[in-house]
């Protein structure tokens, strides 16, 4: 069997001091048959020469310079770019696990999975701490992960990209993108639009991704507390239809609506922490 062809999009802005360790992490990885697709989001650093050297050197690797204009463009121009049938996304301050790539793969493939979440490292400094959701399992439906997902909606594990595999076919068919109109949790809605067009969920339970938390990020000091009650809203409509669409929003109505409280706070403590 012909080992399907991975997509790995990179969006990175003066990254300088971190990308070539995350361009080295994807360039080993034990799974071969991969396009690393690195979007250079209009960097007035070193960055393109870092990325330009890799490019050099190994043909899977593919530069896009652009005018800056955002990570939710970024990542849609890397989705644009992308021949893989799989797709994967890495941050550019952060890298993964040799075996990331081919972990995926395997469970996708024997599973017949639509898409794939793992465990991830979130680094501080020298400290390494392991954080996941879902315990057991290989595979669970996606009416189990969205029970999983109600538990926690602010938790990182569900709402990003990094920790995740997706099937590029469902994303063209229904036209996926991440939206560039939020400043932040743009890759919460993609994940809550993508979760419509899933049927099997895998589960890796153990660590594939570092993930470096970046102390004073545009994230955690430039997000108002206008702009969280703005992103909540429009984020909220998008987990309710998912919760409608697998009939599980009547009987759990309270327990979802928790998701503007919990969501609201976990981002407010962090704006007052930074």
């Amino acid at each position: 069997m012909e080992e399907p062809l991975v997509s790995i999009i990179v969006p990175v802005y003066n990254g300088e001091r971190t990308i070539e360790r995350c361009l080295r992490s994807i360039q080993n990885q034990s799974y071969r048959n991969i396009e690393i697709i690195v979007i250079d989001d209009g960097s007035m650093d070193h960055t393109g020469k870092v990325i330009e050297k890799y490019a050099a050197k190994d043909e899977r690797f593919k530069h896009i310079r652009k005018v800056n204009s955002g990570v939710s463009d970024s990542r849609n121009r890397g989705m644009q770019e992308a021949k893989g049938a799989f797709l994967q996304f890495v941050d550019g301050d952060d890298w993964l696990a040799k075996q990331a790539t081919e972990e995926f793969v395997k469970t996708a493939v024997t599973y017949g999975c639509d898409m794939v979440i793992s465990d991830y490292y979130r680094v501080r400094g020298r400290r390494f701490f392991t954080k996941g959701h879902i315990e057991g399992g290989k595979v669970i439906t996606r009416m189990k992960y969205a029970e999983y997902m109600m538990k926690a909606p602010a938790n990182f594990y569900f709402g990003v990209l990094w920790n995740k595999f997706f099937k590029a076919d469902i994303i063209k068919k229904f036209g996926l993108s991440c939206s560039p109109e939020l400043d932040w949790c743009e890759d919460f809605r993609f994940n809550l639009e993508y979760l419509q067009y899933v049927g099997k969920v895998g589960v890796v339970t153990k660590p594939l991704y570092y993930y470096v938390k970046t102390k004073g990020s545009l994230v955690d000091t430039q997000i108002t507390f206008q702009q969280t009650i703005r992103t909540k809203r429009i984020l909220f409509d998008y987990y309710k239809d998912l919760y409608k669409s697998i009939d599980l929003y009547n009987e759990n109505r309270m327990r979802i609506q928790m998701f503007y409280l919990s969501f609201a706070h976990d981002k407010i403590k962090k704006i007052k922490s930074a």
